[in-house]
């Protein structure tokens, strides 16, 4: 296993413009790992660039993302790979992927870890984006994934609250975190920021 770590790393770390990339705070999860799903045995591991493609078709699969502009168009992949490299170049971030015994790409989510001033302290560990391929749906993969979040990553972090949103519409997530014990103990607030618009003179 730590032959296939280093070399997945090195793999994730070469495909990046900057050679100064570092996994940062997530250098003390052990990340590649085997995830157990109903398929069989998965590999868990830090995205690399040429996971973008297949990153951007589980987010176009999702009827939610796609109403949101996530389409998977050509002309959308320079903005995605500048996101990519901002979220790998930030030591609290993680971009990771599941990766079947085929070697396919079948789901992927992005984890962030937060320090705070609340709850005397508290880390927190944020949940984003979490997709799983249309054809993995019920698979297991989304509940190992979640699952070793909340045994692993979390503990490993020092991280002891994880939190998520979950937009309103998605019930059957909602039913799936409420099974594994996250509780809808507070409401979301988005603002959606008009990036284009001018800034009044000063």
């Amino acid at each position: 296993m730590a032959i296939i770590r280093h070399t997945i790393e090195h793999r994730w770390l070469a495909s990046s413009a900057s050679a100064a990339i570092v996994v940062g705070v997530f250098s003390k999860v052990t990340v590649p790992t085997t995830l157990q799903t109903r398929d069989g045995e998965m590999i868990l591991r830090y995205s690399a660039l040429g996971d973008i493609d297949t990153i951007l078709q589980l987010l176009a699969d999702d009827a939610i993302s796609a109403l949101r502009g996530d389409n998977a168009r050509p002309e959308d992949r320079p903005a995605y790979e500048k996101a990519f490299h901002a979220i790998a170049t930030t030591p609290a971030n993680a971009l990771l992927v599941v990766e079947a015994p085929s070697g396919d790409v079948v789901a992927t989510m992005q984890l962030t870890a937060i320090p705070g001033m609340a709850r005397r302290g508290s880390h927190r560990l944020q949940v984003e984006a979490v997709r799983v391929a249309a054809s993995q749906r019920s698979s297991g993969i989304g509940g190992a994934m979640m699952r070793w979040v909340i045994d692993t990553a979390a503990p490993t972090l020092g991280a002891s609250l994880i939190q998520l949103t979950s937009d309103e519409a998605r019930t059957d997530a909602h039913r799936f975190y409420t099974k594994l014990g996250f509780e809808a103990s507070h409401i979301g607030f988005k603002y959606a920021v008009d990036l284009h618009r001018e800034t009044p003179a000063q």
